[in-house]
């Protein structure tokens, strides 16, 4: 088995033995973040076509790699981005395969460093399709840190890249939200949400 093979939320949960909590408005509490001048240019640029190609390469190029690397950029050197990366922590349990994309509060961009805290799961048109493995990968980055004597919550995207579903990882309790946010009109609260686990203090990483 792989990350992959989890298709369903539910069977992700089984799996792991977790619990589920669902909320509206889970991140309803985080600051919004303004993008950039070079981020709005390119969603401006980019999203129709992103959208009119239809493929989730397409929108995972043109939208989601876009809005990842102006975080990555406002938060570096403290934060190292992934994409296509492989996080094999257990294989009999399935929790090995490639993530789309991963972020860490690491200044390692060589290869995957503990501690992950971001996983980021680009689908083509159907979030629901993208919780069953996104919450693998959650669980996988989990044990990925602890491994390291790394202990914190995690937190997981499921999107489009014009829709964005997210959760987070504490223990055995996974929270989703239940809230969807779009690009581009909330950008600034997607990106807000996303940089949340790299800021402490009000001040990023």
């Amino acid at each position: 088995m792989a990350y992959s093979d989890f298709k369903t939320l539910n069977h992700a949960l089984t799996a792991f033995n977790l619990n589920l909590v669902n909320h509206f408005g889970l991140f309803a509490s985080v600051e919004p973040i303004a993008p950039s001048a070079k981020l709005a240019e390119q969603i401006s640029d980019n999203f129709d076509l992103a959208l009119a190609i239809s493929t989730e390469k397409a929108r995972s190029e043109l939208i989601v790699t876009p809005i990842l690397l102006d975080i990555y950029h406002r938060c570096r050197p403290n934060l190292s981005l992934f994409s296509g990366s492989a996080l094999s922590v257990d294989a009999t349990q399935g929790l090995n395969g490639e993530c789309d994309f991963i972020l860490s509060a690491s200044t390692n961009q060589l290869e995957v460093s503990a501690p992950v805290l971001t996983i980021v799961e680009a689908k083509n048109n159907d979030i629901k399709s993208g919780l069953g493995q996104c919450t693998a990968q959650l669980v996988g980055a989990q044990r990925f840190n602890e491994s390291q004597q790394k202990t914190m919550m995690v937190y997981g995207a499921v999107t489009t890249g014009s829709d964005w579903r997210f959760m987070r990882l504490q223990s055995n309790q996974l929270e989703v939200d239940l809230t969807e946010y779009f690009v581009p009109p909330q950008i600034a609260t997607v990106l807000g949400i996303l940089s949340q686990p790299f800021i402490f203090n009000g001040k990023q990483i």
